[in-house]
C-alpha cells in the first residue's frame, strides 16, 4: 500500500516482489501496477514458486522469476538487466512521444502527403492524386521533413511506421 501511494510513474527503477507478502500478494500488486498502466520491470522472488505461478507472473509482464535460495551475484545481475531494460523502454517512450508531437504539428494536407510518401508514391503521382502541382507537393514534402526532423525519406517512413503502431496500440 505504501509503495502504491508513494510511487512516481516517471521514476525509473525495478521492483523486487516476493510472491507471498502480507495483505497483498506479489501477483496482486503486479495486477494493480498493470491496471495503473505503470511501466516498471518486476522481478519475482519466491521460495514457493511453481511453474503455473511463474507462467502467470511472466504473462502479466514480469521481467524475471528467481527461486529462493539464490546467489546474490545472480540477483544483482538480473536487477542490472532489468534497470537497463527500463532505461531502454523509457528512452523509446520518450522518442515515441516526441514523434507524435512532431506529427501533431503537420497540417492535414501534410499528413495526407506524408502517408502517400509512406506508400511509396512519387511526388508526381501524389500531385495527380491530390490535384496539386508537383512544386506544391515538393514544398509539402520539405515541410514534412523539417517538422518531423527526418534526414531522409527512409527515416520519415520509419517514423510513420512507428507512429501508426503507437496510435494503433493506444486505441486498444
Amino acid at each position: 500500500a505504501a509503495f502504491l501511494e508513494g510511487f512516481q510513474p516517471d521514476q525509473p527503477g525495478c521492483l523486487l516482489l516476493d510472491v507471498r507478502m502480507p495483505r497483498m500478494s506479489g501477483l496482486e500488486l503486479q495486477k494493480e501496477i498493470t491496471s495503473r498502466v505503470w511501466s516498471l520491470p518486476i522481478i519475482f522472488i519466491t521460495g514457493h514458486g511453481d511453474v503455473p505461478m511463474a507462467v502467470e507472473a511472466m504473462r502479466a509482464g514480469a521481467t524475471d522469476v528467481l527461486q529462493k535460495p539464490f546467489n546474490d551475484k545472480e540477483l544483482i545481475r538480473r536487477v542490472q538487466h532489468a534497470l537497463e531494460q527500463d532505461a531502454h523502454d523509457r528512452a523509446e517512450q520518450t522518442q515515441r512521444r516526441s514523434m507524435l508531437e512532431q506529427y501533431g504539428t503537420l497540417t492535414a494536407r501534410e499528413r495526407e502527403v506524408a502517408w502517400m510518401l509512406h506508400e511509396g508514391l512519387a511526388n508526381k503521382a501524389i500531385a495527380l492524386d491530390l490535384s496539386l502541382s508537383e512544386r506544391t507537393v515538393e514544398q509539402h514534402r520539405a515541410q514534412i521533413m523539417r517538422k518531423m526532423q527526418a534526414r531522409s525519406l527512409a527515416a520519415l517512413v520509419q517514423m510513420l511506421i512507428t507512429i501508426r503502431q503507437t496510435l494503433s496500440a493506444n486505441q486498444h
